[in-house]
């Protein structure tokens, strides 16, 4: 497994990382999650990604329960605040001080651990002043509780104010955490070339396209059993986007790209994200344990220019590269 700095720090991750976002707690078992976990520390991999909103909490409890008995110290531990959680109260969403403050304590405890190696902001709070929330980070950072402090799906512009807030408060912004795939490239544009120029990675999450590139949907096939194209807790939602025909049909021909490579499609895809030079780690995310081993082996893989000018051809217009999709869902006015 190899490693990679994140953002202008001294901090190393494992490129592959693994994530429990609609997993643990939700679809998997936790006899079944802890397994995935055990084959992600045998395959190498040290590095962890949860947020207190997967499963309304569960995931971080149940991360913190199957990395019980490990060295701390051979981990990074990623962790979220930002949506709401609990009874879901007029302060229980949102950066203002007084949520990050309450939910790193609660993420604390069910992790099992006196810190998070990496505290990120999961969204862009247009309803709390900026100097708040980084001032509640610098807070957390200086007593200890938070080591690193990132953001997930911000914009340019949002990183670039956040940044230059927290080097005024005496700690770095060291990543950013957003959606990247081969069919989805909206940090690209603009985010990726911010990011570079501060000093800031990208931990990006989905690099399979909630699983269509692994390929196993095919056009005018039936959905597999179980997959997460047919799962009504969410996952259903995620996928739509990338289930039309044309899409899936233009997926199956990169079969004969990842063959060419000995890849399977999978490592195809994971190992296409890992080849962006600003990109610290990709974020996996699994059912069975073998399907952490087959990820895991895209580490260290390198992909030719001619195999990379392939994927782009067969793609073509299927790919999303709009940098104004950042914004999506995101609300873009103070709410109160």
């Amino acid at each position: 497994m190899d490693h990679r700095h994140l953002g202008r720090s001294g901090l190393k991750v494992s490129e592959i990382t693994y994530g429990n976002w609609l997993t643990h707690g939700s679809q998997v078992e936790d006899e079944a999650a802890t397994a995935c976990v055990r084959a992600a520390l045998d395959a190498g991999i040290t590095t962890f990604d949860t947020a207190d909103v997967y499963a309304n909490t569960r995931a971080e409890t149940v991360l913190g329960e199957a990395l019980k008995g490990e060295r701390r110290e051979s981990l990074e531990i990623f962790t979220k605040v930002y949506f709401p959680t609990g009874p879901k109260g007029p302060n229980d969403t949102g950066l203002s001080r007084k949520h990050v403050t309450e939910s790193v304590e609660g993420s604390l405890r069910r992790l099992q651990t006196d810190h998070v190696d990496l505290y990120q902001a999961h969204r862009y709070d247009v309803a709390t002043p900026l100097e708040e929330t980084m001032g509640a980070f610098a807070d957390l950072v200086r007593a200890g509780k938070v080591l690193y402090v990132g953001v997930s799906e911000w914009t340019a512009d949002q990183i670039r104010a956040g940044h230059e807030l927290a080097r005024q408060m005496g700690f770095q912004l060291v990543s950013n955490q957003p959606q990247y795939s081969a069919l989805w490239r909206v940090i690209e544009g603009e985010v990726v070339p911010t990011c570079r120029e501060l000093g800031v990675s990208q931990v990006v999450w989905s690099p399979v396209a909630q699983g269509v590139l692994t390929g196993k949907y095919v056009p005018g096939q039936d959905l597999p059993a179980g997959s997460r194209a047919t799962d009504e807790k969410g996952g259903k939602t995620m996928i739509a986007r990338w289930m039309g025909d044309d899409v899936l049909a233009r997926v199956q021909e990169l079969r004969p790209v990842a063959a060419d490579l000995g890849l399977s499609m999978p490592q195809l895809a994971v190992a296409w994200v890992l080849q962006n030079d600003n990109v610290a780690a990709a974020i996996i995310g699994a059912s069975r344990p073998e399907q952490v081993h087959d990820n895991a082996a895209a580490s260290g893989v390198r992909i030719p220019a001619d195999a990379l000018a392939r994927i782009d051809e067969v793609l073509g217009d299927a790919v999303v590269t709009d940098p104004g999709k950042t914004l999506e869902g995101m609300p873009t006015e103070r709410l109160a």
